[in-house]
């Protein structure tokens, strides 16, 4: 593995002056390259309890596992999935949560994102759920606060999404048993896509066999040694022998800087259509929202094998494991 090749791969976050924490001091979900397989068994466990719960008929029983913390979640980016779960499991457990945007806090007024951590810090937070288009920034905010109040990366730049690839493993293991020799592939924009990273990291650590596949554009330059995966350009060589594809969004925005020659030629190379998925046994995963006619044919999307609806019902319950064991150092 190469020094220059990690780089690209693993962006750095920011320094800053200030108050700096040591890393050891804490307990944070920052990556999921930094947790060991018997953590990331313990959490989907752990979730896999939950889920029984939230899907038991009747009403929710809260939790009072978390009475008397407050959670803030700040999200500076878009998102229905991911923060929605989070104040659903911030609640179950009897937290008490808070969601803040960039439009309504007073970074518009110029105050620095560090600043504004610190300001609700003084208002006894317990933790922050963040989501950041920049790579680096949960890391970079729990460098600069103490050890007590933790923090959660909600998927930061093109880095990692961790409750993401941990909610796709519990659904895979779900499905599929035990998911050590299993064969996933990973479909479409890796280099852009902080899913397929924490994904890459967690499923190589339970022992499947990963392979990328999509344009030589939309992957980057030596993932395959860095992660261990192998790498494909040929969807239709991939197809039989898998167990499970993930589909990624392809990133319209991105689209402007001719990264593959046209919609229409990415889905005739890469999508999973209807007839592709009659050559597999494979089940469907994707991390939404879906670009139906592109990534996934509309019949895949309702199909007995898509999972996606499902990786939503799982997204609470991952995220309950995961408020729960990162309050229970």
């Amino acid at each position: 593995m190469t020094v220059s090749a990690r780089k690209r791969l693993q962006p750095q976050p920011p320094s800053a002056n200030g108050r700096v924490f040591s890393s050891s001091d804490r307990r944070d979900l920052l990556t999921i390259e930094a947790l060991p397989a018997e953590t990331i068994i313990g959490l989907l466990d752990r979730s896999d309890e939950y889920l029984k719960s939230l899907i038991a008929t009747g009403p929710f029983q809260k939790s009072k596992l978390l009475e008397g913390r407050t959670i803030v979640n700040l999200f500076f980016e878009n998102s229905t999935r991911t923060r929605t779960s989070f104040e659903l499991a911030e609640r179950r457990l009897g937290g008490d949560a808070v969601t803040i945007s960039p439009a309504a806090s007073s970074l518009t007024k110029g105050e620095s994102i560090l600043d504004t951590v610190h300001v609700l810090e003084a208002m006894k937070v317990d933790a922050f759920v963040v989501r950041h288009s920049a790579s680096g920034v949960p890391a970079f905010l729990a460098k600069h606060l103490p050890p007590h109040v933790h923090v959660i990366n909600a998927g930061d730049g093109a880095h990692e999404h961790p409750t993401q690839a941990l909610l796709d493993a519990a659904e895979l293991r779900a499905a599929l048993g035990n998911l050590r020799g299993k064969r996933i592939a990973i479909v479409g924009d890796i280099t852009h896509s902080r899913v397929a990273r924490s994904n890459m990291w967690l499923l190589k650590k339970l022992g499947v066999h990963v392979t990328l596949v999509g344009p030589e554009t939309l992957l980057p330059p030596s993932v395959g040694e860095v992660f261990g995966v192998a790498v494909s350009h040929n969807i239709e060589s991939v197809l039989a022998e898998s167990d499970a594809i993930i589909a990624l969004r392809i990133q319209l925005e991105r689209q402007s800087r001719g990264l593959f020659p046209s919609i229409e030629e990415y889905r005739e190379r890469y999508g999973l259509t209807i007839q592709r998925l009659a050559r597999t046994r494979a089940i469907i995963l994707h991390p939404g929202p879906v670009n139906v006619g592109i990534e996934l044919d509309h019949e895949i999307a309702s199909h007995d094998r898509s999972f996606m609806l499902r990786q939503v019902k799982r997204g609470v319950a991952v995220r309950m494991a995961v408020l729960e064991w990162i309050f229970s150092n």
